[in-house]
């Protein structure tokens, strides 16, 4: 399905994030895959796990640094000249902000969180647009705190809430160049990432227990729809947001 086809995957930092899950399954559909690393640890990681799909291009990129942004698609149109698609699974906060009150979160820790959250998915898709010359395809992470109050997830709420509404402006701006924009909802999943939520371990328990499906999701269940929004089979698919949480999100009380 991905035969010839480059993406760009931001994101990885084990086997247990989520966009390792997609890389496996976008890399299995043939797709050529360039990663990134924030640094130097991060990079001792991702190298070996782009090897094992047999990726040559891994990148350095601090998506809230412009000037590395602007090296890493100047790399790439440098080796690759276009690519395709970009997977943008990338969000921080500070640990001290998830967990105090909402209304006690700092000004640095907000803008932090929105910028590394939400605003680089912008300057992500802004940079990507040019070396996509025949459209393609840009998929983001999010997640249910951004609709509702979840305990412990505060900020980052905020934060994927203006990723959410960043994907729509970010669809209706590049739907004429014939780039589709969309987002996935996951339900949680134990990555490193979600390591920094306090009281991680029983929001998964109640997960399972009140969601329709009566379990916790998958890598693969957020790989696959995200190969599908990545793919042509999606072709008319644009500014969404699909939710991939064992149908979690239709209950009234969880």
């Amino acid at each position: 399905m991905f035969k010839n086809k480059k993406i760009l995957v931001l994101g990885v930092a084990n086997k247990k994030s989520i966009a390792w899950g997609i890389a496996e399954s976008l890399s299995q559909q043939g797709a050529e895959l360039c990663f990134t690393y924030v640094n130097e640890a991060i990079e001792k990681r991702v190298r070996p796990l782009a090897e094992e799909l047999g990726s040559t291009i891994v990148l350095p990129c601090d998506v809230s640094s412009d000037e590395e942004l602007d090296n890493l698609f100047s790399e790439l149109e440098s080796q690759w000249g276009t690519i395709d698609g970009v997977v943008h699974s990338v969000a921080y906060a500070d640990k001290a902000d998830l967990s105090k009150r909402f209304s006690e979160t700092s000004r640095s820790g907000f803008t932090l969180a929105l910028d590394i959250s939400a605003y680089s998915l912008i300057a992500v898709a802004g940079r990507a647009q040019k070396l996509m010359p025949n459209g393609g395809s840009i998929i983001t992470m999010t997640y249910l705190g951004s609709q509702r109050a979840v305990k412990n997830y505060n900020v980052m709420g905020v934060a994927k809430a203006a990723l959410e509404s960043s994907v729509k402006y970010l669809a209706s701006d590049l739907g004429e160049q014939g780039i589709r924009v969309n987002a996935i909802s996951a339900g949680p999943i134990k990555t490193l990432a979600a390591s920094g939520i306090p009281e991680f371990k029983a929001l998964l328990n109640n997960f399972a227990e009140s969601s329709p499906l009566k379990r916790n999701i998958t890598q693969e269940d957020v790989a696959g729809t995200a190969v599908y929004y990545l793919s042509d089979l999606s072709s008319g698919v644009t500014g969404e947001t699909t939710y991939v949480d064992a149908g979690f999100n239709i209950v009234g009380i969880g």
